[in-house]
C-alpha cells in the first residue's frame, strides 16, 4: 500500500503539478503587490481615490447594495489582467517568437475543415471551366 502511494507522489506530473503550484502561489503575490501598490496609486492619482467602495451605495428596504464595492473588485481585476498580459504574456509571447525565428520554426496553420477545402476544390473547377460553350 505504501509503496502504490510512494510510486503515485514520484509521478512526474504531480510533481510538476506541485511546483506549479507554489510557483502560482508566489508569482499571485507578484501581480497582487504590483497592483495594489505600483497600479492602484497610479489609478488614485487620477480619480482623487483609491477604490471606488462609497461611490454607488443604494438601500433596499434596508439593505445597501454596494455598487462601489463590485465596481472597486472588477477595476482590480482589469488591472491584474492587464499586468500578467503586458509583463508576463507579451514578453513571453515575443521570446518564444524570437527563439522560433532563431531555430527556423514557423507556426502551424490550423487545419482546414474537410467541408472547407472541399467546396473550394468545388469553386475551384467550376471557375477554371472554359466559358463560351453551351453548359
Amino acid at each position: 500500500m505504501l509503496k502504490g502511494f510512494r510510486d503515485f507522489i514520484m509521478k512526474g506530473n504531480v510533481v510538476d503539478l506541485a511546483v506549479a503550484v507554489v510557483i502560482g502561489a508566489a508569482f499571485g503575490a507578484v501581480i497582487t503587490s504590483l497592483v495594489e501598490n505600483i497600479l492602484m496609486p497610479l489609478l488614485a492619482a487620477l480619480t482623487s481615490s483609491p477604490n471606488f467602495d462609497a461611490f454607488g451605495v443604494v438601500n433596499v428596504n434596508g439593505v445597501d447594495i454596494k455598487f462601489g464595492v463590485f465596481l472597486t473588485v472588477l477595476v482590480n481585476f482589469v488591472l491584474v489582467a492587464a499586468a500578467i498580459y503586458f509583463v508576463v504574456v507579451m514578453p513571453m509571447n515575443h521570446m518564444i517568437a524570437r527563439r522560433n525565428a532563431k531555430l527556423g520554426i514557423k507556426e502551424e496553420e490550423p487545419p482546414v475543415d474537410a467541408q472547407i477545402e472541399l467546396l473550394t476544390e468545388i469553386r475551384d473547377a467550376l471557375t477554371a471551366r472554359p466559358s463560351g460553350g453551351a453548359h
